[in-house]
């Protein structure tokens, strides 16, 4: 399924950079729908009930966009995912094309946990330092961690960057062993 998803993200993700969309109204304005859907049950069964006829499923979809302001664009991507079925899966699909709009404009993710809350300086240095690792600009959420028994654990993507103090500890003590 994951594939079917990614799939659509791109597919989508082609059509916004082609036609100049702004990314962030973009992926806004999906969000937006996703939510709307995820959190009117009715909505969400007659837009995936197969035996809705498939003119009251975009006379619906019209009316949403009418509601929520979405552009012309991502009313059509609905409606294709609708014909497809896959309308169920659109929060999944607005998280990958966000991601693949963020890896096509160069930008990662970086989700920060420190032991304590972080000053605007060092996070900047961090974010610096991610952005010279990475080769890409970093946008970073920050949390705080009370495990942590300090120092910081980074993930962008599938890796993890440890900077933690127990971390340190564990790298050391794996060197003492083997060495």
């Amino acid at each position: 399924m994951a594939a079917v998803i990614g799939r659509y993200a791109r597919a989508f993700a082609d059509v916004a950079v082609a036609h100049t969309l702004d990314a962030d109204k973009t992926v806004s304005e999906m969000s937006g729908v996703a939510a709307l859907i995820e959190g009117n049950r009715e909505l969400r069964n007659v837009l995936q009930n197969p035996s809705v006829a498939h003119g009251q499923k975009l006379g619906l979809l019209d009316a949403v966009m009418k509601l929520t302001g979405g552009s012309r664009l991502l009313r059509n991507f609905l409606a294709v995912l609708i014909d497809h079925h896959r309308i169920g899966s659109l929060a999944e699909i607005v998280t990958e094309f966000k991601q693949e709009l963020d890896r096509r404009m160069g930008i990662a993710e970086a989700r920060v946990s420190s032991a304590r809350p972080l000053s605007a300086a060092e996070k900047r240095s961090l974010e610096k330092q991610l952005a010279e690792i990475t080769g890409m600009t970093v946008r970073a959420s920050y949390s705080e961690d009370p495990t942590l028994l300090g120092g910081v654990t980074v993930r962008v993507g599938s890796t993890i960057y440890d900077g933690s103090v127990q971390g340190r500890l564990d790298r050391m003590r794996g060197e003492l062993v083997s060495g």
